[in-house]
């Protein structure tokens, strides 16, 4: 079983990035694919969800600037993120999740937005 998340960055404020998460051992339409991030001195807190109906969830800080999506045949889960601020600058963590002995989290990507 493998999580492995790409995508991540510098940027400037207001640009826009694409993060992906990539599985293998299971199926984006079996489990649960979410999407953290864990900012230097913070805790890990969630960003975006994708259930196994395809379904969405967002916190509230990113909804209207970020949309989680995926490609089942290319077992791939995105976070597309506009409009991005400083204070999005973390480290981007990708899980899979169908129970709770059955949680995959990958090893992370850095975004970091400064002008």
């Amino acid at each position: 079983v493998q999580v492995v998340e790409s995508g991540g960055g510098s940027v400037q404020p207001g640009d826009s990035l694409r993060l992906s998460c990539v599985v293998s051992g299971f199926t984006t339409d079996e489990y649960s694919i979410g999407w953290f991030r864990q900012a230097p001195g913070k805790e890990r807190e969630l960003v975006a969800t994708i259930d196994a109906d395809g379904r969405s969830d967002y916190a509230d800080f990113v909804k209207g600037r970020f949309t989680i999506s995926r490609d089942s045949a290319q077992r791939t889960v995105y976070l597309h993120m506009n409009n991005l601020k400083p204070e999005d600058t973390a480290v981007y963590y990708c899980n899979g999740r169908r129970s709770v002995t059955e949680l995959y989290w990958g090893q992370g990507t850095q975004v970091t937005v400064s002008s």
